[in-house]
């Protein structure tokens, strides 16, 4: 079984989505979107456009040049 997206409205009154594990675990978090729609079409972008992304680990230092 896949996890699931909530959406949810925060206090603010904001559209948000959060992505749950299988577990519940909480692993990504929205930004606050002004409409449901807006907030759907986040969610719609990150299954369209990450499925296989890659990691880019801008922690390691680069290598010394010179």
């Amino acid at each position: 079984m896949a996890g699931k997206f909530e959406v949810y409205q925060d206090t603010a009154g904001k559209y948000r989505f959060r992505l749950k594990a299988t577990n519940g675990q909480v692993i990504a978090t929205g930004q606050g979107y002004e409409t449901k729609k807006s907030c759907l079409n986040g969610i719609e972008s990150i299954r369209k456009n990450a499925p296989d992304a890659k990691l880019d680990d801008q922690t390691v230092a680069p290598a010394a040049k010179g």
